[in-house]
């Protein structure tokens, strides 16, 4: 009923799918079945960068031109969890006020709850909501990351890095990590000095890298997000990029892929759970117990343990 709701634009419908999704509810393998139908429906575009580079604000502007060409639109912002009180402030979609209202927008913030790789845990799931709700694009906004938070890159059909001048020289444009994920680089604030420096730096990064035939060579755009320019070339890159995952069979593996991370993500979390139960049982202390005083060794342990999953 609710997965009726929320393909019928029940907004309410839609938060409350993900909120199930969130907890972990009961309901979630019901909730799954029902959405199956609509699994790779939408178009999924990965925001990341480094905070303070404008991220916010340039999801924001791709919303209002997407609208534009009419696709229904879902952003899932997610942001960091305090690690000393768990809370998390949600204050991205502040910064989407102009589409409250807009009953082709859905906005969701997330709290990461710890989570690392700039997602949530349920971020996935999350998605398969949206697609689900008859999003056509979902626009994914990261965590503020580092340069090895690169989760997105597993989730997303096409990952922008947005860069702004100022974040470094040279060098740290060559580093790995986070830049080695993008399909598109996008050098945010360009109205600034030293944004023809970073936009030249990326080229040059970008030239030293090895690619087989065919491979995507990822494009540079510039924009100024509070402004609004450079908003059409970002987007016309993300639909440069979406043909050729089209037209080179890359959409299908990246959609695999995908759902092979998502399958393996659920098994562990059982396997975790059962592990949990375990300790307050006998056999993990016992286990424990042995290979501290050097009569087991840890991998016949760990043999023995995972013998006690067996169903």
């Amino acid at each position: 009923m609710l997965v009726e709701r929320a393909r019928a634009g029940d907004h309410r419908a839609v938060a409350r799918l993900i909120t199930l999704v969130e907890n972990g509810d009961d309901l979630l393998r019901d909730v799954a079945a029902a959405l199956a139908p609509y699994a790779g429906q939408a178009q999924v575009v990965g925001l990341t960068g480094s905070p303070g580079v404008g991220k916010s604000t340039t999801t924001n502007e791709l919303v209002r031109a997407l609208r534009a060409r009419g696709h229904r639109v879902g952003v899932l912002a997610v942001d960091p969890s305090s690690p000393f009180t768990g809370g998390a402030i949600l204050g991205d979609r502040v910064r989407m006020q102009d589409h409250a209202t807009d009953p082709g927008v859905y906005i969701r913030s997330m709290s990461s709850r710890g989570h690392l790789g700039g997602l949530a845990a349920a971020t996935p799931q999350a998605v398969r909501v949206l697609e689900g709700a008859g999003c056509d694009v979902v626009l994914v906004e990261t965590v503020g990351v580092g340069q090895a938070e690169v989760e997105v890159a597993s989730l997303a059909d096409t990952t922008l890095v947005l860069l702004a001048p100022g974040m470094g020289d040279a060098i740290q444009a060559v580093k790995a990590g986070i830049l080695e994920i993008a399909d598109v680089f996008v050098v945010n604030k360009a109205d600034r000095d030293g944004a023809d420096a970073t936009y030249r730096d990326i080229q040059g990064m970008i030239a030293l890298g090895e690619r087989a035939a065919g491979q995507w060579r990822p494009l540079v755009t510039r924009a100024i997000a509070a402004r609004g320019e450079g908003i059409d070339d970002i987007a016309a890159a993300i639909d440069k990029h979406r043909n050729w995952l089209v037209e080179h069979g890359e959409l299908r593996r990246r959609q695999e892929a995908r759902a092979a991370a998502e399958v393996e993500a659920i098994a562990l979390g059982v396997l975790r759970d059962r592990i949990g139960s375990l300790r307050d049982g006998t056999e993990l202390p016992a286990l424990a117990g042995k290979v501290a005083e050097g009569t087991v060794d840890p991998y016949t342990a760990a043999d023995e343990l995972l013998a006690q999953l067996a169903p």
